[in-house]
């Protein structure tokens, strides 16, 4: 395959195009394949080309994919925090320009390595790319605390490599489907001599995750528990006005006695608009009118520590056991101001309501609930896998609870469900979302989703759960198996580029 004609502007253009449809692979707009075909055009644009410009191409890639895919941040900042139009979307763009650094630095990276020796279409896209690219979302899921979207292993929930998710996780998807599209280019760029090796190895990637999602990781504990998911709606911009406070509490105590059939009612992520001590008599009644319905109630709210004076995003169990689960992962500058002490004045500019929140402690992670041990996340939490398992083995299901109103009328709501899919995915769990204005849904273990509610309704949503027990491989591993393989797999491409140099 010549490829000589990308080497000028036209392979500029093509890897920003590349970027522009990787995020049609992510809900809401499910189109899987582009998630392989933006990966094969981009590696195609590295191909043959110095360091800076691989560079230069995989900026002007993530410029187009995280810009297409993840500007919802500024509808955060110019419609609920006060911060101008003109300042939202300067900080919107320093956000997108400083994420697309990452596939620019795998460019740099992959040319670095790949442009010495023999061998060097292999090395390049079938041994280096695709272990640095799962390094750099490994990187970007942790660093500055850590941002996992539009990791590639998301967009193929439903394909035959979501199979690798109970073992390997998201990155080790993400690994797979980079790999096979380094297979592809090398074959395309090598022709029928390529075919021998490339094909196989293809449907050996394939067929085995394939044959993976045949295999039951978890096994059923217990009857099946009855829970029901109140969604307010309650709009972003009124939610914490003073006289909104009465009216929201009227409305989730309503919609829950309709529910006291069923054996656990949830209240989103800070649903009650009020501090902890502010409503606890309200509280203390609703729970016993739970109980006296054999029923209980999980409830997101602010709650603040008199003796530490901390502020604590939680959620609390109302019911046969009362208790209460802190959000441990902060998402910066939204609840909490990273280097306080010189950015002090920054959560005033921004008007960020609850936004002084401290993280709860590393070691809570699950409340009982209706009987069963849950874990319990709050809002992005769900984003990372690594964390999420902390509950298991005792968690026998999942409850996540989130405030997407942030968001608007965009796609992060729906690209949350998806992670949230995955994270039922990797621990054979169901797992229970509870949002303000949607998307709510039943995930089972497999990762479908069993039931979701409309968005931007009042609605509550009512199904059926089976708790499951029993510990999948990533579960026990997390991260670490795929993450030492890309070090060794790079390390191996490093030192057979040296080889063949110094031979």
């Amino acid at each position: 395959m010549n490829i000589t004609f990308l080497k000028n502007w036209r392979g500029d253009l093509l890897a920003a195009v590349a970027g522009s449809i990787m995020p049609l692979a992510f809900a809401p707009y499910g189109l899987s394949f582009m998630a392989l075909l933006s990966v094969i055009l981009i590696m195609l644009c590295w191909t043959q080309v110095s360091k800076g410009r691989a560079f230069f191409r995989g900026w002007l890639y993530g410029l187009a994919m995280f810009g297409f895919g993840v500007s919802w941040v500024y509808i955060s900042m110019s419609e609920f925090s006060g911060i101008s139009a003109p300042l939202s979307i300067a900080l919107t763009i320093l956000f997108v320009m400083f994420f697309a650094l990452y596939p620019a630095i795998t460019g740099y990276i992959a040319r670095k390595f790949a442009e010495r020796g023999t061998h060097q279409i292999a090395r390049e896209f079938v041994i280096i790319i695709p272990a640095v690219w799962v390094l750099f979302e490994w990187i970007k899921g942790w660093l500055f605390t850590g941002f996992p979207w539009l990791s590639v292993g998301y967009s193929q929930l439903g394909l035959p490599l979501e199979g690798l998710a109970p073992l390997f996780g998201v990155y080790g998807i993400s690994y797979a489907l980079v790999l096979t599209a380094g297979l592809i280019v090398y074959w395309l760029l090598s022709g029928k001599k390529a075919a021998k090796f490339a094909l196989p190895g293809i449907i050996f990637i394939w067929g085995c995750s394939a044959l993976l999602n045949t295999v039951n990781w978890s096994d059923p504990v217990d009857e099946p528990i009855k829970i029901s998911m109140v969604q307010g709606n309650i709009s972003q911009d009124i939610k914490w006005l003073p006289e909104q406070r009465l009216p929201t509490l009227k409305l989730y105590t309503e919609l829950s006695r309709e529910n006291w059939g069923s054996d656990l009612i949830i209240w989103p992520e800070t649903s009650v608009p009020a501090l902890f001590h502010q409503v606890e008599p309200f509280l203390k009644k609703i729970a016993e009118e739970a109980r006296m319905n054999s029923s209980e109630l999980l409830v997101g709210l602010p709650v603040y520590n008199i003796k530490s004076k901390q502020h604590f995003n939680s959620m609390m169990s109302l019911g046969m056991n009362e208790g209460f689960y802190d959000k441990r992962h902060l998402v910066p500058f939204g609840e909490y101001l990273p280097l306080k002490e010189y950015l002090g004045g920054v959560i005033d500019f921004f008007n960020i309501p609850m936004s002084n929140f401290s993280a709860g402690e590393r070691d809570s992670t699950v409340l009982t609930v209706a009987g069963q041990p849950a874990g319990i996340s709050i809002c992005y939490e769900d984003v990372f896998g690594e964390e999420i398992v902390d509950a298991l083995p005792d968690a026998t299901f999942l409850i996540n609870t989130s405030n997407d109103a942030w968001f608007g009328d965009s796609a992060a709501a729906h690209q949350h469900l998806e992670i949230a899919q995955m994270r039922a995915l990797e621990t054979a769990r169901y797992l229970v979302r509870s949002t303000n204005t949607g998307v709510s849904a039943f995930i089972n273990e497999k990762g479908r989703i069993q039931s979701v509610s409309p968005q931007f309704e009042t609605h509550v949503l009512t199904d059926e759960i089976q708790p499951m027990e029993g510990m999948t491989f990533y579960a026990v591993f997390t991260n670490i198996p795929v993450v030492l393989f890309a070090s060794f797999v790079l390390g191996v491409g490093i030192w057979l580029g040296r080889k063949k140099r110094d031979s």
